[in-house]
This record gives structure tokens, sequence and C-alpha cells, in this order.
């Protein structure tokens, strides 16, 4: 498979990259059969988190003998420096590794949360401290805010930064991307299918093969899944006239109805997190139903019925979202999902 570099981390990894937060759905040994699949097909960029509960156990035993052939990265969502180190100290364990190749802060979606993980006496200096003892390479940032991602770039302490980007959520190709370039950050696309609203992958991946130095990272369940990304990363980029209709019909048909994750509708009067009810569907997708009924989400979901109609979120939104709306929406579809699943399993 080609390689890129990846920014000024001077690293040349494959042009695909690995999801790590599909194969929590799977058992051990299947996950392990994927990855291993995803690294016989060429790819050496595996990317998870240390909250992706069994993704870097898995990881771990998969790339057992393989490790200097691979690009590692994994995140810490903490923004205090004590518990980034129990979290960088816990990944490394899982994993059975030596070092991480880049660290990442995730989720920083506001300026404040930006501030507070570049504090040289905080998280900040923690992985200084740690790429200075040879635990990581490299130190990067994942943000779904346009304007925290930007500032992110400018202050030239990240080496990667890892935002959403399809042709549908494009904006970062048109201000973002240049602009990494400019600071010589490499660019990790999350989110190439939309979290999963996205099912034409030939469009998906023809469209980020138009930019040839990002690094797309699709979440990876099954091996035919990445044997078909495989092979449309490595076959003809240009989009037939056909093709450009098809894109162009989706952009229309989703594109007035799409949360982006920018978080511009924040903060809610109700402390509702807007965006995590907005997406449900995908997370439908790339999670457990063990996982998805419970937990977070499913405290995430339950909030929305806090909203007090009030509108403020729906004056801020770029894209003028009928955010009420759509919140009521997915939090019905949520409740008769998670009521037919119980009835399947006796609860």
């Amino acid at each position: 498979m080609e390689t890129i570099r990846l920014g000024k981390t001077d690293a040349m990894v494959s042009r695909l990259g690995f999801g790590g937060i599909p194969i929590q759905r799977l058992t051990e040994d299947e996950a392990v059969a994927v990855i291993q699949k995803c690294i016989e097909l060429g790819v050496t960029y595996i990317d998870t988190a240390n909250a992706y509960t069994t993704s870097e156990a898995c990881i771990g035993r998969a790339v057992t003998g393989l490790r200097d052939r691979l690009f590692i990265a994994t995140k810490s969502q903490s923004r205090d420096r004590d518990e980034v180190k129990q979290h960088l100290e816990f990944s490394l364990e899982r994993m059975g590794c030596e070092w991480i190749d880049l660290y990442q802060f995730r989720q920083v979606g506001t300026m404040d949360q930006l501030k507070m993980v570049l504090d040289p006496n905080g998280p900040m200096g923690l992985l200084k401290d740690a790429r200075e003892a040879g635990l990581i390479r490299h130190i990067g940032i994942t943000s779904h805010s346009l304007d925290v991602a930007r500032e992110a770039v400018k202050t030239d302490q990240f080496e990667t930064i890892m935002f959403s980007f399809n042709f549908i959520a494009k904006e970062a190709g048109d201000e973002l991307i240049p602009l990494c370039r400019d600071h010589d950050v490499g660019f990790i696309a999350m989110k190439p299918l939309a979290g999963g609203q996205l099912d034409n992958a030939t469009l998906c991946f023809k469209y980020l093969l138009k930019f040839p130095d990002i690094l797309p990272i699709p979440g990876i369940e099954k091996t035919h899944e990445i044997e078909e990304i495989v092979k449309l990363m490595t076959g003809p980029a240009k989009m037939s006239a056909e093709e450009q209709v098809e894109m162009e019909r989706m952009r229309d048909a989703l594109g007035t109805r799409f949360c982006r994750r920018c978080e511009y509708c924040q903060p809610c009067t109700e402390d509702i997190p807007i965006s995590t009810i907005m997406i449900s569907e995908s997370f439908a997708k790339r999670f457990p139903p063990e996982r998805f009924f419970v937990g977070r989400i499913a405290e995430a979901m339950a909030k929305a019925a806090d909203c007090s109609d009030c509108g403020e979120c729906e004056e801020r939104c770029p894209y003028h979202l009928p955010i009420r709306e759509m919140m009521s929406e997915q939090a019905e579809w949520y409740e008769q999902q998670r009521s037919e699943y119980l009835k399947q399993n006796g609860a």
C-alpha cells in the first residue's frame, strides 16, 4: 500500500489507517483476526483510545511480534495531568508496548479545554516528559470543533490533528487541511464514512483520494470491510460522471439534516449533550448493544427529555439544523430500539 508522511512526525504510514472503535463488538479472537487482516493488507497505522473498552487489549495481542512495523496511536480525554499519566500507563500495559507512537488529547471541544491541555505544568507537560522518556514519540489532538482545531494547529504544539472529514462534512478541506500543510501538522480524517451514515464506500474514498496527504481511519469490524476499502484506496481515484451526480444527490439528501458535531450549539441551558443525541444512530452502528443501551449514551439520550424548547441551540447552529425536532426524533427512535433490545433479552 502507498505510504504518506504524517506531518512533522516525519513518520511514513500507510495511506489508510485502522480505527479501533467497532472491534469492541467482537470477541477477542474475532477482533485479533480483523486487525491482523488489516496489517496483512498493508495497513500500518492503528488507532484506538483508552476509553474503547477492549480495543487496546485486542490490538496488543494482534500486534505481538509485529510492533516495529506499525504506528500505534491512542488517546486520553482527561484534562488532568495525573489522570492522563494513569491513562498512558494503562494503555502501555494493556497493549504490551514499550512505547506509543502517537498519544492524543481526545475530543478537545472548547477553547478552555484547549488551554487546559496546553498547560506546560499540566497534561502537555506530562506528555512532553513522557516523550523525553521514550514512552511516547509524538503528541496529537482530536476535535470536532473547527475553531478549536484551527487554534490547536496554530499553536505548533501538536504534530497531528484528527478531525471529521468526508464529502458531507467537508468544511476541513477549505481551511483546516491547508492550515495543517502550512504548519506541517499531519491530518487524520476521522469518520470518512460519516460514522456509518454514508453507505457508499466508493464515493467516500474516491472523494478522500483527492487529498493525497491526509490519513483516513475508518472504523473496521469485518475483514470484508477492510478488503473493500483497501481495494478502493489502491484503485482508480477519478470519479465517473455518474458517481459525481450520486455524490451530489447524497449531499443534497443529507446535508440539511446532518450533525457535524462542531458543538457550536453548546452550551445548552439544560446541559443536554446535543450532538451525542443527534448522532445516536451512528453510535448504534459502532457500539455493542450492551454499551449502547446503558451508561453514557443512555444517560445522554435520557437528557433529551429535559429540553426547555428555548431554541438557543438552533440560533447558534451554523448549519441551521432543526435541532429540537431532530433530538425528539432521535430520542423516540432510541426508546423504540431500547425497548426491543430489552424485550429480546428478557429484561
